[in-house]
């Protein structure tokens, strides 16, 4: 394909995860159930908190965009994913795969700042509980959501646009799964410099900042936790941070895993199967790691459960 000032590539080719048949009919089967469970954990978490009057708090309301935002990321990845593993050739075309892309990074930048901002809410709840629902109204808390979403668009959005001003005219074959953006960089013919230094800088600043925001909401949480007296408090107090402690841990340690790589270790297959991790799993165990630890989630389940069976009765 001739180079030229402008892309040339009318659609991409994705590598995929494997080049096996009976590996991919495997595979197939796997995600599969895994996107089914996904799915119906998170949006099963969604309707039990908007049903509950009990779960009606900030710390489950920000849950309940939690699992939203998994749903999405997932969904911009997993079915196009199921249906390219029946698929002999991976195709997508120009514009869907900037979709994908554009998509999946809002979505991720939401997601970590989404688990600060839950981090920021234990802290309140923990060190001030009296003055947590004056503190946490729900019109701040639609306005924390509403700036988080507008952010990760916007990131979304500006790296996408970035990434796609470059030019492919050399191969259309990603070796990913999905459209990322490193693999997509990684195919460009033209001067990616600038592009490089805006994917470290812009996901540099978004994790830092996350993280630090984290850290330091936990600081100040085991502190007050350590200050109080009574043992019964202390546990009680940390039995409420263990579900989204679980959560941060495995959604950071991913992260953290594919970007502190050293260079000579480091390959775009790497990433393709971290990301599978994160992609995939992660938004499958949110729901349960947030439902089968928590009593008051699984409180409001079992009344939801006893008004269906006295309702078919």
């Amino acid at each position: 394909m001739a180079k030229s000032n402008h892309s040339a590539v009318p659609e991409f080719i994705l590598s995929g995860l494997t080049d096996n048949p009976e590996l991919q009919a495997i595979l197939f089967g796997i995600f599969l159930i895994i996107y089914f469970t996904s799915v119906v954990g998170n949006l099963g978490l969604i309707v039990l908190i908007q049903i509950s009057p009990q779960l009606h708090t900030p710390m489950y309301f920000f849950l309940s965009h939690l699992a939203f935002i998994d749903f999405s990321f997932t969904s911009s990845v997993t079915p196009n994913t199921l249906v390219n593993f029946l698929r002999e050739v991976k195709s997508i075309t120009f514009y869907a795969c900037a979709v994908q892309l554009c998509v999946f990074i809002m979505f991720i930048v939401c997601e970590l700042y989404l688990l600060a901002i839950m981090a920021y809410d234990r802290y309140v709840a923990i060190c001030s509980p009296l003055l947590y629902v004056i503190l946490m109204p729900r019109k701040l808390c639609n306005q924390i959501m509403a700036c988080t979403y507008v952010y990760g668009f916007t990131v979304g959005f500006i790296e996408t646009v970035a990434t796609f001003r470059l030019s492919f005219c050399d191969s259309n074959v990603i070796n990913h799964f999905y459209c990322d953006d490193v693999p997509l960089v990684a195919l460009a013919c033209s001067d990616t410099r600038i592009k490089e230094l805006m994917l470290l800088t812009i996901a540099g600043f978004n994790t830092l900042c996350s993280l630090l925001m984290v850290i330091i909401s936990y600081v100040f949480i085991f502190v007050a936790i350590l200050r109080t007296h009574s043992a019964e408090g202390r546990q009680k107090a940390f039995l409420t941070c263990t579900s989204h402690l679980t959560s941060l841990t495995i959604f950071y340690g991913t992260i953290i895993f594919m970007h502190l790589q050293p260079k000579s270790s480091h390959s775009l297959n790497t990433d393709k199967f971290a990301s599978v991790f994160y992609v995939i799993v992660i938004p499958m165990l949110n729901p349960f790691i947030y439902s089968l630890r928590n009593k008051e989630v699984k409180n409001a389940l079992k009344r939801i459960k006893e008004k269906l069976c006295l309702a078919i009765k």
